[in-house]
């Protein structure tokens, strides 16, 4: 009698604890995930809920340029081009020839060419391309020899422009704009903006006496019969 009462108590007495034994399993199975609480903007609780795993982030190196499949291009800034330059003068015209064969050269402290100048070295190079001679120096020193032209004449071609304390020094194209050689940018032709005007210290021109005198000996070759010139050659010898 008490078998067929005790039975069916064991039976549910076995199922309630067989249950009990999937809860407590899928509760483990939970709390062995990781998790995220997220909180409101007030900062209370509003849930937890189970973090995805976070994916793999593909680490590449930064490149400054434009990328066409596997190859990537450098982006190139270009310098501001000079306007179409109107000179008179022979003389005018081979050193614009010879400022122009320079473009593009790199900046290099204390270099007069021909791949590579500083500021002063240029102004230097220039002039010695059209037979000008004068002392290499800082552009101070050039500024300390020349004497300033008149105000009418400040923005014409070939007057030399001081900027920064005479620390940099540029050949004037005209009111518009100067050809320097630049630290970032090399040998380049620059407008006379906001930046550059005002940090101008003043101008000066290479003496008119050398370039008269420069000018005169071209002049005086070129008219003399190619038989003298070939005599006094020999001559020199």
């Amino acid at each position: 009698m008490r078998i067929h009462i005790l039975f069916p108590r064991l039976l549910v007495v076995i199922a309630g604890l067989s249950f009990a034994a999937n809860v407590i399993a899928q509760s483990s199975e939970a709390d062995s995930r990781p998790t995220t609480t997220v909180y409101s903007n007030s900062g209370s609780r509003l849930e937890t809920e189970v973090s995805a795993r976070p994916p793999v982030e593909e680490r590449r190196p930064r490149t400054v340029g434009s990328t066409i499949g596997s190859t990537t291009t450098p982006v190139s800034r270009s310098a501001p081009v000079a306007p179409p330059i109107s000179v008179n003068s022979a003389f005018d015209k081979s050193l614009l020839t010879s400022i122009q064969s320079h473009l593009g050269a790199d900046y290099h402290f204390n270099r007069t060419g021909p791949e590579s100048f500083d500021c002063s070295g240029l102004v230097w190079r220039a002039f010695q391309d059209v037979g000008v001679s004068f002392q290499r120096g800082p552009a101070s020193s050039y500024w300390a020899t020349f004497e300033a032209p008149p105000k009418e004449e400040q923005f014409t071609f070939g007057t030399l422009v001081f900027f920064s304390n005479l620390s940099h020094v540029g050949i004037v194209v005209d009111e518009k704009g100067f050809y320097h050689s630049a630290r970032h940018g090399g040998v380049m032709y620059s407008p006379f903006n906001d930046y550059w005007l005002s940090r101008i210290d003043g101008f000066r021109r290479v003496p008119s006496q050398s370039l008269q005198s420069t000018a005169a000996k071209a002049k005086a070759a070129a008219s003399k019969p190619a038989a003298t010139a070939v005599l006094e050659q020999n001559n020199q010898r």
